[in-house]
């Protein structure tokens, strides 16, 4: 755990290979998306903090391994500069098992989670 860690949004449940860091992982790999995580169109909209030890602009894919279904759509917002913290949502279509990889400048991270969707998460 580099100074990035310690910098980065949900330091405590982050993930990392030193070029790369993301934050605000879910326990146990799992998404446990209440009503609030939910938009109207039935897509469970998530934030992630990223840390880039590498200069360039992020982008994320992910795609779900357990079925098939759209991939996850990002939102990277701009004004972060090239290195450093960089505030982005994902939009999961579905439920399901997925691969989320951010990628900066030939440098990449992936991390597997499963999302599901419950009336009252975390009751």
């Amino acid at each position: 755990p580099g100074p990035a860690k310690q910098g980065l949004f949900g330091w405590g449940a982050s993930y990392g290979n030193g070029d790369l860091w993301v934050g605000g992982l879910w326990p146990h790999g799992v998404i446990d998306a209440g009503p609030s995580f939910v938009d109207h169109f039935g897509r469970v909209v998530m934030k992630f903090g990223w840390w880039r030890e590498v200069a360039g602009q992020l982008r994320i894919t992910g795609r779900r391994l357990d079925a098939s279904a759209p991939p996850v759509r990002s939102d990277i917002p701009n004004g972060y500069g090239s290195k450093g913290f960089q505030a982005t949502g994902v939009i999961f279509p579905t439920e399901g098992c997925w691969e989320v990889t951010g990628t900066v400048d030939g440098s990449s991270l992936s991390f597997v989670t499963f999302v599901i969707m419950r009336a009252n998460a975390g009751t």
